[in-house]
């Protein structure tokens, strides 16, 4: 690690002052005391939004005092853009641009994101998007992959950040085709949240389907009852802001609400 961490370090400070965007995960929040320890001219920038769980935004506020950094809170204006809202395969394309392009609009400094080394072998249409605004990913740069930034958090003292779960942003949870709906996604997160604290699961997953909404859980219950609760306060939570959802359980699968055969996708918009 000890090499590693010298490579991150010195192309962060051969750059110079940077603009960080931050999400309020793991591999972003590492980047952002990286960069701002070698240059603390750096802004560290994060986008405010439905899509966006206010923990995570609280997260990035809190290290921001802590740590001293010059914090820009901005609206990427995502949920104004109908090619975002409609949900099609690249959602994430359009959600980076406008991010990137909003962010290029308040500063001249080089724009950097969290990216490393693992999602370069997934689908990601966020980095043609970053590449449209010459975003560069300095973790990639490095060869840092997710497991490598953990270790470097708990080696900065980091130990929650470097136990943060992966969670994607609450629009991953709306199942491709169907519109993103800004009012859905805080009962989303809302639900989600609840599961996590009251029974102690690490990995949650609300997801919004065109047949309903399925509670992906990564730990099995086997207590019916917690079952029971779980459907019970889901289905009632979503009804009280008038959403009439069936309710059921299932096994978590990452990133099983992103359909990208199109047969499969529903040929309407919530």
């Amino acid at each position: 690690m000890e090499n590693k961490f010298c490579d991150i370090n010195k192309w962060l400070a051969d750059s110079g002052p940077l603009a960080i965007a931050v999400s309020g995960g793991v591999d972003s929040m590492v980047l952002a005391v990286l960069a701002h320890r070698a240059c603390p001219e750096s802004v560290i920038f994060h986008a405010v939004s439905p899509a966006v769980p206010p923990v995570a935004t609280e997260r990035v506020k809190q290290h921001a005092t802590d740590f001293g950094w010059n914090l820009q809170i901005i609206d990427a204006g995502e949920f104004d853009d109908e090619d975002y809202v409609n949900n099609p395969v690249n959602r994430c394309f359009y959600c980076k641009l406008n991010l990137y392009t909003v962010i290029s609009k308040h500063t001249n400094l080089t724009i950097v994101s969290g990216t490393n080394c693992d999602d370069l072998s997934d689908y990601r249409p966020g980095l043609e998007a970053a590449d449209k605004v010459a975003v560069q990913h300095p973790w990639v740069e490095a060869g840092y992959h997710k497991k490598q930034i953990r270790e470097l958090a708990h080696e900065l003292g980091l130990h929650e950040v470097g136990e943060l779960p992966a969670s994607p942003c609450l629009s991953s949870r709306i199942e491709t085709g169907i519109s993103i709906d800004p009012i859905i996604l805080p009962l989303v997160d809302d639900v989600e949240e609840y599961i996590r604290n009251k029974y102690k699961v690490e990995t949650v997953r609300c997801r919004i389907r065109h047949e309903g909404v399925v509670i992906e859980l990564g730990e099995k219950i086997s207590d019916q009852e917690t079952c029971k609760q779980i459907l019970e306060f889901t289905k009632k939570h979503f009804k009280s802001a008038g959403y009439n959802y069936q309710v059921t359980l299932d096994s978590y699968q990452m990133g099983s609400a992103f359909l990208t055969d199109e047969s499969k996708q529903p040929s309407f918009k919530k």
